[in-house]
């Protein structure tokens, strides 16, 4: 009798959790933009490339892209890009990401990568520290960073990288296991039992789908 109870209760959140899936996929495939839920500056750079609704979608189309998604990461950006970046910037920023991608995934899978390519946009990563004196008990020191080429500003995003390949525990670092996404994130659950890249999306189309599954087994 309790699971007679219980079971209409599921199925309002269930069905809550359709109405809430569902608008976001609209606001997805109307306005795509980047999202942060990975974790991690490196990772949730290679989510500007992601799935919506079956189809591949790269949030990086301009040079004006890569720097608003710069600005949202917190990373520090030129207000505008030097000519040396302006026609560079996207293609820099999809050569870097796509490197990464590759970085991870065979070191993912117990593989040797190629950091050449990294290696690269790490030497552009230049910057010196700077004491900031505003007030007389008011100190702090500030990192400067080069600005001036494509390399230079993707900086940040490729010292991140190193770090994660270097000295993140690979265990930790997942790529969702909806089969229809292409998302990674780093697991920092108690449990590190973490599946999905996000509850709100893929893990609630997981239990939809399970969901339905039963109905059609119950007949």
């Amino acid at each position: 009798m309790g699971r007679n109870l219980s079971r209409p209760r599921f199925v309002v959140t269930l069905f809550s959790s359709l109405i809430h899936l569902n608008r976001f996929q609209r606001k997805q495939s109307s306005s795509t933009g980047p999202v942060f839920l990975a974790g991690h500056l490196g990772l949730d750079f290679l989510n500007t490339r992601m799935r919506v609704n079956g189809k591949v979608v790269d949030v990086l189309q301009r040079d004006e892209d890569v720097l608003h998604w710069l600005k949202q990461a917190g990373v520090s950006v030129p207000k505008v890009a030097p000519a040396a970046a302006r026609t560079s910037l996207l293609n820099s920023a999809r050569t870097l990401r796509e490197n990464i991608r590759s970085l991870v995934e065979k070191h993912k899978a117990g593989q040797r990568g190629d950091p050449s390519v990294l290696n690269r946009f790490l030497s552009h990563a230049r910057s010196h520290s700077r004491l900031v004196w505003h007030k007389p008990r008011s100190l702090r020191i500030e990192k400067v960073r080069r600005k001036d080429s494509a390399e230079a500003i993707l900086g940040p995003v490729a010292e991140a990288a190193a770090e994660l390949l270097a000295r993140a525990d690979f265990k930790l670092v997942k790529r969702c296991e909806d089969e229809t996404c292409v998302l990674w994130f780093t697991d920092r659950t108690k449990s590190h039992h973490r599946r999905w890249c996000s509850m709100f999306l893929c893990g609630n189309r997981h239990k939809v789908a399970a969901y339905r599954r039963r109905l059609r087994n119950n007949g």
